[in-house]
């Protein structure tokens, strides 16, 4: 379900109330982890964190008016989710997510690429969310995102 909203505060204020307040709190653990040089948007519908052209004027490849992504944020009809680019980009980091959710949640790890699904909303570990979200700076996805991209056009 993709947002109209052209605001962060639109797309919350759009929430019915039970997910508004598991969007906030996901959404204030993400933000007080926010790396360096990764701003707060719309993007595609979602609660996006971005890195600007600001500070990475090539944007994103498959559209470059975009800035790069990092991670976004949604409510969907069955699950909250949180996208990391990140995550699906780097093995080593995919390995401590899931061993670290293993730990610290009952219900299985429900992922796709880069989504992480959670159906079960009195079960998300905030923290973890939190502590992915500082795990890589602006520079270190720069870096990834580039590497992968100059590998694809081999």
């Amino acid at each position: 379900m993709q947002s109209k909203a052209t605001t962060p505060q639109q797309y919350l204020k759009e929430l019915s109330e039970d997910r508004k307040e598991v969007i906030e709190k996901l959404r204030q653990h993400i933000l007080s982890n926010l790396p360096k040089g990764v701003e707060e948007q719309m993007s595609y519908g979602m609660l996006g964190y971005v890195i600007p052209h600001s500070v990475y004027p090539n944007g994103y490849h498959c559209d470059t008016k975009l800035p790069l992504p990092f991670m976004n944020l949604a409510s969907q009809k069955n699950f909250v989710a949180v996208y990391s680019m990140v995550l699906y980009s780097k093995k080593e980091l995919m390995d401590w997510f899931t061993s670290e959710y293993a730990k610290r949640c009952k219900y299985k790890l429900d992922m796709g690429k880069s989504c992480i699904r959670f159906k079960k909303i009195n079960d998300i570990p905030f923290e973890l969310i939190g502590e992915l979200t500082a795990k890589v700076t602006a520079e270190e996805w720069i870096e990834i995102y580039e590497t992968a991209i100059k590998n694809r056009k081999k």
